[in-house]
């Protein structure tokens, strides 16, 4: 075993390890969320990782998506999160996608991954991941945030738990108008990133068909069943 991933070891096992190694997860968005989310699967050792993301580095993200520095402004979200993770753990591939998800073009985007990751900010956008990851047969881990709070749960192939977090007549999801602090992505993307190791190897209890509510300014938190 690498030292690299020698404190994995407990958590998972040698073999879990080397596992993740040969797993593909397509993160869509780069931002608060895919952030945090890239980071630590590239950090545990995901081997392969799609990034996709059409937008750039503007100074309001300075508070909150780690990739993002100073020097970025204006850079691609999703090229800067290769360029990062080759300084972190050039044992992973990361391969940037500087486009918007659309009906039109994500079967495409999605196709021969494992596990899709929605770290997207829109509603239509999450609609869209729902049914091309339906079609495609592909596990999808949501996770949204606003303000202090968030949710994070896995949808599995036929289930549409959007269909129930997002009926038609909605059309803004938690993120509207609550702003974006610092800690919330870092947590909840954290727990995306959690939900998506274990659907990799096959192990815990898993929160599809469920969704988890994060309260952080009281602290307090909920699974409720959703489908």
């Amino acid at each position: 075993m690498d030292e690299r991933y020698r404190l994995n070891i407990g958590t998972l096992t040698e073999e879990e390890n080397k596992l993740l190694f040969t797993k593909r997860v397509c993160v869509v968005g780069c931002g608060g969320l895919g952030g945090y989310v890239i980071e630590s699967l590239g950090r545990i050792g995901v081997g392969y990782i799609t990034a996709v993301d059409d937008d750039v580095f503007d100074i309001s993200n300075l508070n909150r998506q780690i990739i993002s520095e100073m020097s970025l402004i204006g850079v691609s979200k999703a090229v800067s999160a290769k360029t990062r993770m080759e300084r972190i753990n050039p044992d992973v591939s990361v391969t940037p996608v500087m486009q918007r998800v659309t009906m039109e073009n994500a079967n495409e985007l999605l196709y021969g991954h494992d596990i899709v990751v929605d770290a997207v900010d829109s509603v239509s956008a999450r609609r869209i991941l729902q049914q091309s990851c339906e079609e495609l047969k592909i596990p999808l881990v949501h996770g949204a945030i606003g303000g202090w709070y968030g949710q994070v749960t896995i949808i599995m192939p036929g289930e549409r738990t959007f269909d129930v977090l997002y009926p038609a007549s909605v059309e803004h999801g938690i993120e509207k108008g609550l702003g974006n602090p610092s800690f919330t992505p870092a947590i909840v993307g954290s727990l995306q990133a959690c939900e998506t190791i274990k659907l990799l190897i096959g192990r815990g209890e898993l929160l599809h068909g469920r969704v988890l509510n994060i309260d952080l300014l009281s602290q307090e938190y909920f699974i409720y069943k959703c489908i």
